[in-house]
């Protein structure tokens, strides 16, 4: 049994409240991941607040997905919710699945590869970068595979929203069992 990630340093803020209204304060310094976590709010229906202290782009996006994943870990593990879920969501040509568990046993797998792709600017792989710090940060055994996609911000925002159905279904309540 893993224990609980340590708490984020004094840079890091995040916060989500479960059942909400899919708002997102966002600010990590970088707008394409701020938007991306403002889809993946929406999706998911919480509400998510989530400040960075600006650093390198890849200091930022570590940390961010870190503190979202640590802000995760409790509602995921909570008494009655099923703590595992999937989806798969398009974004125009693009169609992304993503199945993931609360498991302890953090694990990215991921068959998309970005990191030749320049997106908001920077030349870092969004997908992998931020999805990893997050398994991590939650204890989530994550998977995220491409189905389709050319367009690199169509793919990132179809894996965002179907992330944010996946958790949306984590943290629902586990199904009364019948007597028999």
């Amino acid at each position: 049994m893993s224990a609980q990630p340590a708490r984020e340093p004094p840079s890091l803020r995040a916060r989500v409240a479960l059942g909400e209204s899919g708002r997102a304060n966002v600010s990590t310094g970088l707008p394409v991941l701020d938007r991306l976590l403002e889809l993946l709010a929406a999706h998911a229906s919480f509400e998510l607040s989530l400040e960075v202290a600006a650093g390198a782009p890849e200091a930022e996006l570590a940390a961010a997905g870190r503190a979202f994943g640590e802000a995760l870990w409790e509602p995921l593990r909570g008494q009655n919710v099923r703590g595992h879920g999937s989806a798969s969501v398009p974004a125009d040509e693009a169609l992304a699945h993503v199945a993931l568990e609360a498991s302890g046993r953090p694990r990215l797998v991921s068959n998309v590869d970005l990191s030749a792709e320049r997106i908001g600017g920077l030349r870092i792989d969004v997908v992998s970068g931020f999805l990893n710090e997050l398994a991590h940060g939650a204890g989530l055994t994550l998977h995220v595979r491409l189905l389709h996609g050319d367009d690199p911000t169509h793919v990132l925002e179809a894996i965002f929203k179907s992330l944010g159905v996946a958790l949306a279904q984590a943290w629902r309540p586990k199904a009364a069992r019948k007597e028999q």
